[in-house]
């Protein structure tokens, strides 16, 4: 990956290359913006019940402006990441958190669903974009040396977000209400905003990337087939995961005033899925793909059979489902990358298209499954589509072979 990443824009005279200092900061500068990122797309699923409440609507329904937001960035995201990679990366990133706080209020100001809709697709369309160039831009801060070190820093974003981002915007609605976390997340996009046009060294832009050129690789079957499996296996992550919070409240008997502690919990394993997963798919993506899938399936069947049990069992089932959940995020990513044999930017981008687009399936399955079944049996059906992306990675691996 460090190679692709540092070949692309060379840094500009304003900013040398000996200045480590300055291009750590900006780094970690990118790091917090994924961080806000990531929290804007996924703080309404600690949000749903309270907001499906307050607007009069269905945890289902309301489900849906997760099925919005993923299908806006899986079917616009390659695209505008192609059309606006020429714009210098400094006043790109400045835009896309400007968009954000902009959207943030919109949201927090929002009478209705339809409104709250229009707060969700705005951010959905800058989100790829920022996705498909924080990376890359990381590592030309960074150098070729430390490349790698620099995307793995800005990806501790999700990770982040996970641990704190969402559950601490959960424990803040249920003190200052959704609007306010939704105020709170414009704010911090404002001040992230300013940090990066503070911080940041100004980077040459380059030329328009010639999207029908990179993409021959989707001729190729093993990267389709990659494409594909990362379709499944976020399908069945957020299958379940969009209506944890209302699986814990409605299934498993939480306060609401505590889910947010326990999706801070959540995240909190997930440290060590994201550790384990970025140490062992380098050699063996497709194995690790499906041991973690397996673990997944495993994770989320046991959190719906004990959510009636006691609070230490509950726990260790939703441990092992964080640990696999966080695990896949950097397993897909690599995993598509790896299969690419040219463009692999381009595979970056179309493998965050391809795993919204399972973001935006498992929330419409996740929604049916709720009203047929309960909140207390979604994750069974999660499990099931895990055990399908298990049973998927032969037949990938088979096309892989000469």
């Amino acid at each position: 990956m460090s190679r692709v990443l540092s070949s692309t824009l060379p840094l500009s005279a304003s900013s040398p290359p000996s200045a480590a200092r300055g291009h750590n900061l900006a780094v970690f500068v990118l790091a917090v913006a994924a961080f806000v990122i990531v929290t804007t797309e996924f703080l309404i699923v600690g949000l749903l019940p309270a907001l499906a409440r307050d607007l009069s609507v269905s945890v289902s329904a309301a489900g849906q402006l997760v099925t919005l937001f993923a299908l806006v960035v899986m079917l616009f995201g390659p695209v505008l990441t192609a059309w606006l990679s020429h714009i210098e990366r400094k006043r790109l990133f400045v835009a896309i958190l400007l968009l954000f706080a902009g959207a943030n209020a919109l949201a927090a100001l929002a009478p209705n669903v339809g409104v709250l809709a229009i707060a969700r697709f705005v951010p959905a369309l800058a989100l790829p974009v920022f996705w498909g160039t924080a990376s890359e831009t990381a590592g030309q801060l960074a150098g070729p040396a430390r490349a790698g070190q620099a995307v793995s820093r800005v990806y501790l974003g999700i990770s982040a977000a996970m641990l704190f981002g969402i559950p601490l915007g959960t424990l803040a609605a249920d003190a200052i209400g959704w609007r306010g976390a939704f105020w709170v997340l414009a704010a911090l996009s404002l001040a992230i905003a300013a940090m990066v046009q503070w911080c940041m060294p100004r980077l040459q832009a380059t030329q328009r990337l010639r999207l029908a050129e990179q993409a021959r690789i989707l001729r190729d079957p093993v990267f389709v087939a990659n494409v594909a499996l990362s379709v499944l296996v976020f399908t069945a992550m957020f299958t379940a995961y969009t209506y944890l919070a209302e699986t814990l409240e409605h299934a498993a008997g939480i306060a609401p005033a505590q889910v947010g502690w326990w999706l801070m919990g959540f995240g909190a394993v997930g440290l060590v899925g994201n550790w384990l997963g970025g140490r062992w798919v380098g050699r063996h993506p497709l194995a690790t793909t499906a041991a973690f899938c397996a673990l997944l399936a495993v994770g989320m069947a046991l959190t719906m059979l004990l959510a009636g049990a006691a609070r230490v069992w509950l726990g260790l089932a939703l441990a092992v489902w964080g640990v696999a959940n966080t695990a896949l995020y950097p397993v897909c990513q690599i995993r598509v990358m790896q299969a690419a044999s040219h463009a692999q930017a381009l595979a970056g981008t179309l493998n965050v298209s391809a795993a919204n687009a399972g973001i935006a399936f498992g929330a419409v399955l996740g929604g049916l499954s709720i009203p047929a079944w309960g909140a207390g049996n979604v994750g069974y059906v999660a499990a099931a589509i895990a055990l399908l992306a298990v049973v998927a990675v032969p037949a990938v691996a088979w096309l892989k072979k000469p």
